[in-house]
């Protein structure tokens, strides 16, 4: 029988290729159920990610803050999505991230082990990770080529593309800090912005 923590994850996989039976069963034993509170943080710069972790309720961010103290948001996770820093999670190195739940969310979190562990025993699970991750790949690729080469605007358009259910979820400081510019530069996009 299933446990109630892992239904949204078996909901979410039947997007990609069906979950044997014996990976559900695995799910059910190292799948780790977390409720957090709003400015929680589940990754702290300097630590070891030792978790992948999937949304079911609430937003969090991955941010990193500079030498100056300045915070520089890179991601936005909400329901249904995965967030780790893969960088520390597979090389073993201290984390340059932090992530923090913008509103009081429930998790699930797989450790480092008994993810490598699904990877090495699950075909399907393997499979499915891989799309992904790849698909994750493809996100980082495209918000470094807006941020390279877009304007301001462009770069506040292509997030509402990319979150369209956030933009009034997120204080405008977030979205400032996400697309590079200040919170007052931001309310004059917006101001421009008709969609």
């Amino acid at each position: 029988m299933n446990s109630i923590k892992i239904q949204h994850l078996l909901g979410y996989f039947e997007n990609f290729w069906p979950i044997e039976n014996l990976t559900t069963e695995m799910l059910n034993q190292c799948v780790l159920e977390k409720k957090l509170k709003k400015k929680e943080k589940i990754l702290v710069e300097g630590e070891n990610c030792n978790f992948l972790t999937f949304v079911v309720k609430g937003i969090l961010k991955t941010y990193h803050i500079d030498k100056k103290g300045n915070q520089h948001n890179l991601q936005f996770t909400s329901e249904n999505k995965w967030v780790t820093d893969f960088s520390s999670l597979y090389n073993s190195l201290p984390s340059k991230l932090n992530i923090e739940a913008l509103e009081a969310s429930i998790i699930l979190q797989i450790k480092k082990e008994d993810l490598f562990n699904l990877y090495d025993n699950s075909p399907m699970f393997d499979r499915n990770m891989r799309i992904i991750t790849e698909n994750a790949f493809i996100e980082q690729q495209e918000r470094v080529l807006q941020h390279i080469s877009s304007t301001a605007h462009e770069r506040y358009l292509y997030f509402l593309n990319k979150y369209p259910n956030l933009s009034n979820r997120i204080s405008n400081i977030q979205i400032a800090s996400y697309i590079g510019v200040t919170p007052e530069f931001l309310s004059a996009i917006r101001k421009k912005t008709t969609i």
